[in-house]
């Protein structure tokens, strides 16, 4: 008996051998270990993801699940090399709390196909993000994809850099919006995975037929005692309102490192062969100083070097019913700037 058992161990653990062997050998030849264009420790969070989620507005529940591709991008899957338009910016344009139809991006696709444009636009947004994230995906995202140079870039911008201190290092900085995991040891175990075939192979079956089974529930509706309180700041308003002097000297240094972003985006985008339009942002209190003054200074820049920008500040007549919060739109809301910024952005097009 002793020997059956000894013999049998021994034949269990050379199959066990030979086993582990063929898996190194087809990861060795068919990996990503050396691949160029492999994610690496980049956009773990933010890959394949398929998370079922509820949406509850004015009475009625959507059902829906937010998707983020093999690629990293809002949707359904789609080839690097076919994408002709991506949009890019925070929440507020990942909107991961509705359903896609009731996004911006979704809005601007509805639009560009009933004016008979040839044109999709994928959602790049990312929650978190500020220009100093936009810039980290493109040295560590967009970067990773094979033949992507799409035909236009929109920035959505503006929101989330005033709260960036005047002494920020965007060369040192880690970015925002969890490209990276700031944990070293989940650094090391993220590059393992997606550069293990077997790895992602397993994840490409989950995320597509397997999503997770948990609902993630959001609420839309609005707090209906908002709207006596509802105050918001037009553009024009603003600009009798504060002393233009006064707030570039109080910002100025701020808006001085803004700007120098948005060249640095600028100058990627066209690296891509691209067409970057910068578009304002704007929350729901409107023009507040900070924001008001990053974004008339935005304007004043694309004027003077010739960029495409798209004013929404100036142009979004704001209502109470536009945000389901301080920052994010509701689906009127989102409706309404992607007509704004389809005005605008038909002109570039033509």
């Amino acid at each position: 008996m002793k020997s059956f058992i000894k013999n049998l161990s021994k034949i269990v653990f050379t199959n066990f051998l030979i086993v582990i062997f063929f898996i190194i050998l087809i990861e060795l030849f068919f990996g990503y270990w050396f691949e160029k264009y492999n994610f690496g420790p980049y956009m773990r969070e933010h890959r394949m993801k398929n998370q079922p989620t509820t949406f509850k507005y004015e009475g009625k529940t959507y059902t829906y699940n937010y998707k983020r591709n093999y690629y990293g991008f809002r949707g359904e899957d789609v080839e690097p090399s076919n994408i002709d338009a991506v949009i890019m910016g925070g929440s507020d344009i990942d909107e991961r709390y509705k359903p896609d139809e009731f996004t911006i991006t979704e809005y601007l696709n509805k639009l560009l196909k009933e004016n008979y444009y040839d044109l999709k636009i994928l959602n790049a947004g990312i929650e978190g993000q500020s220009t100093v994230g936009l810039i980290y995906n493109f040295n560590h995202w967009f970067s990773k994809l094979e033949n992507f140079s799409p035909k236009l870039i929109l920035l959505y911008i503006g929101l989330s850099d005033a709260g960036i201190p005047e002494n920020f290092d965007v060369a040192k900085s880690g970015g925002d919006g969890h490209i990276k995991n700031p944990e070293k040891i989940e650094v090391f175990f993220d590059n393992i995975k997606s550069r293990s075939l077997l790895y992602d192979s397993l994840r490409i079956f989950k995320f597509k037929y397997l999503p997770r089974k948990n609902f993630v529930n959001y609420d839309g509706d609005i707090d209906p005692n908002r709207e006596k309180d509802f105050s918001y700041i037009k553009y024009e308003t603003a600009l009798q309102k504060y002393d233009l002097n006064l707030l570039q000297e109080k910002y100025g240094l701020k808006i001085k490192n803004f700007l120098s972003r948005v060249d640095t985006l600028y100058k990627k985008a066209k690296k891509l062969n691209a067409n970057p339009v910068f578009i304002t942002s704007v929350r729901s209190q409107g023009n507040t100083e900070i924001n008001f003054i990053f974004n008339y200074s935005l304007i004043l820049h694309c004027k003077n070097k010739n960029y495409n920008c798209i004013n929404i500040a100036k142009k979004l007549e704001g209502k109470y019913n536009y945000w389901r919060d301080g920052t994010h739109t509701t689906r009127e809301g989102s409706k309404v700037i992607a007509n704004l910024i389809f005005e605008d952005l038909e002109n570039f097009l033509k």
